[in-house]
């Protein structure tokens, strides 16, 4: 029986396009690496961003030039990019659907804890859920296994009784890793072909759907059991 949702934050309860495409822009800017305004790099939403960026660079993940990008990246981001950002329609009130169920909720995220609780506040999201688990800003965490198996262990959770709800390939892997079903979201930054090859157990084109679809796969499981 499901009992616990894992979400992730960008790309699946919030778009932040616009806070993350213009600060690694600026952050790129910054140690004499400029994009053209016609690149295309909305697939830096999801994944880990420092390796995304050295990726940019054409440099190994942990070049000095990586590091300094971010670094640049996180200047903005902290003060302007955290805001340049926004809800998905139905979010909130399913959420609160979602919590008044009885279904404990923790945001898994890559984004670092911090950016990711002061985001929830802005929106008064925060309130819906339990616990709040992101990345550390040294890179601890930026990979959604190794984030996911770090709340089961901090929570004590069952991952039978979890499910993973995200945009993004890595929400899927990650969850299967932990031996953990995933439901993708189809609105997000993951691409259909990048979703079909995850093979999810689950797919949903709004927010909104996810109480039924949660509802249905917990049918399914009691009738397996009975």
């Amino acid at each position: 029986m499901i009992k616990h949702l894992l979400i992730d934050l960008d790309g699946t309860l919030t778009d932040p396009k616009v806070g993350i495409t213009t600060s690694a822009r600026y952050g790129l800017a910054k140690i004499g690496h400029p994009l053209p305004e016609s690149e295309n790099i909305d697939w830096i939403i999801g994944p880990p961003l420092k390796a995304s960026l050295a990726k940019i660079l054409q440099v190994e993940p942990n070049d000095v030039l990586a590091e300094q990008a971010l670094m640049g990246y996180r200047e903005r981001f902290a003060v302007t990019g955290l805001y340049e950002n926004k809800v998905y329609p139905t979010v909130a009130e399913t959420l609160q659907t979602l919590k008044l169920q009885g279904y404990q909720l923790f945001l898994a995220t890559a984004k670092p804890t911090i950016y990711a609780r002061q985001i929830l506040e802005h929106f008064e999201l925060e309130q819906y859920f339990t616990g709040i688990y992101g990345s550390e800003l040294n890179g601890d965490r930026t990979h959604k296994d190794e984030l996911i198996a770090y709340i089961l262990e901090q929570e004590q959770l069952q991952a039978s009784q979890c499910l993973m709800v995200g945009d993004r390939e890595y929400d899927v892997l990650g969850a299967r890793h932990n031996g953990i079903e995933a439901v993708a979201v189809e609105y997000g930054y993951g691409t259909m072909q990048e979703l079909d090859h995850a093979a999810p157990k689950a797919r949903i084109q709004q927010f909104s759907q996810l109480p039924n679809v949660v509802a249905d796969l917990n049918s399914a499981l009691a009738s397996c059991q009975a």
